[in-house]
């Protein structure tokens, strides 16, 4: 693996956080797992249109935390999928899950190491299909690294999809999302104290440090091109997952956007890129 760098233990802070996460988050409401044990798909709907159908296809999917996405793409028809996660208790949680749905490790295989070491990790040289996010690539110090692995476990005639977080929402203030208030062009890392989780923010939890970076959306396509895949579309969203400012608002449809009063920005983005066949 090639050293990445960034702050003093920024890998193992990390890891600690996520490792600590995934019992608060498998009991959370925003992830219902008695839901998804009764649907077995949690794919958004424009992830869906954007990705296609993934019948008889193998996919691949990076930072799958506890594999709620990887296993819905089997339930969707993926002939194989391989999720990956540097969280051993995620990957644990994500095994005991596709045991449960009746998935044998040839149809749903969840492997436990970092991204940067994927190439290497996975049981396959290549998919169809790899996958990735949401809210992955802020947990990445090298963006060209990760796409030259990425690129590296794309099939020829296959394709890399990243759905994602926007990074103009973080740049902007927390409480109204109406002012630009960060450097939209800041390379180094936001190295903070969080305690609770985007599922529970009044949590309590003990290992609070987290180590994240902002991309621009120019250098994400960049690194993809630079590593030799195609885009074929870059697509902007004006909503996102989560009350991620106080303003937003929930639609029926499950998602969160600005009020109809207000000007609309970028909450998400999503990204093919494919391979030469």
């Amino acid at each position: 693996m090639r050293e990445q760098t960034g702050p003093d233990g920024w890998r193992e802070a990390n890891r600690a956080r996520w490792d600590e996460r995934v019992a608060l988050h498998t009991a959370s409401d925003y992830y219902d797992q008695d839901e998804f044990r009764r649907t077995r798909d949690v794919i958004r709907d424009f992830e869906a249109a954007e990705v296609g159908d993934v019948t008889g296809r193998s996919l691949l999917h990076l930072q799958c935390h506890f594999g709620q996405d990887t296993l819905s793409w089997a339930y969707r028809g993926a002939a194989r999928v391989v999720g990956l996660d540097f969280s051993e208790p995620a990957i644990e949680t994500a095994r005991d899950l596709a045991a449960e749905f009746g998935y044998g490790p040839e149809r749903a295989a969840f492997v436990a190491a970092d991204v940067y070491d994927a190439a290497e990790a996975v049981p396959d040289a290549a998919y169809d299909i790899v996958y990735t996010g949401i809210g992955a690539v802020n947990w990445l110090p090298d963006l060209v690294g990760w796409a030259e692995t990425v690129a590296s476990l794309v099939a020829p005639g296959g394709f890399l999809y990243l759905a994602e977080f926007h990074p103009l929402a973080d740049v902007l203030d927390d409480k109204t999302g109406s002012q630009v208030a960060h450097d939209y062009f800041r390379t180094e890392a936001w190295d903070e104290e969080a305690p609770g989780s985007y599922t529970d923010f009044e949590a309590r939890t003990v290992h609070n440090r987290s180590v994240e970076w902002q991309h621009s959306l120019g250098d994400v396509v960049s690194a993809v091109v630079g590593a030799g895949l195609r885009v074929e579309f870059l697509h902007e969203h004006d909503m996102t997952l989560f009350q991620r400012f106080g303003v937003l608002r929930r639609g029926e449809d499950g998602y969160y956007r600005f009020p109809d009063d207000r000007p609309r920005v970028p909450l998400m983005y999503s990204l093919k890129a494919s391979k030469p066949a």
